[in-house]
């Protein structure tokens, strides 16, 4: 279990990085299309790869592992509100979905509870 959280940390920190970092256009469309500010998403985009990067750093300091993957898993239900509030196709879903889980598994396995 321990390797499948460690997996789910980098792929969850790593591929929120990339997302905000190089495909960052991409993100400027989506939070117009969801009628959200560029203040919200700027300080969104700070908020994610600040998460992003704890999570790496969990890696060494497990202590602050809990924190960094319930934060992330908040950002990711908030995108789950956001795809619905816009009445997006399931498919747009997915990957926020499939991040909410993984950091929901991270936060648990970090907590003991499995």
């Amino acid at each position: 279990m321990e390797n499948i959280s460690v997996a789910f940390q980098l792929i969850v920190a790593i591929s929120v990085l990339i997302i905000w970092i190089i495909r960052y256009d991409k993100i400027v469309v989506e939070f117009k299309h969801y009628g959200y500010s560029d203040l919200l998403r700027n300080f969104v985009g700070v908020a994610k790869t600040s998460t992003s990067t704890l999570l790496i750093l969990g890696l060494w300091y497990n202590e602050i592992t809990i924190y960094a993957s319930l934060s992330m898993a908040f950002f990711m239900l908030c995108a789950q509100l956001s795809h619905i509030k816009v009445k997006n196709p399931f498919i747009k879903f997915v990957p926020s979905l499939i991040f909410l889980i993984m950091s929901l598994f991270i936060a648990s396995f970090n907590c003991g509870l499995i």
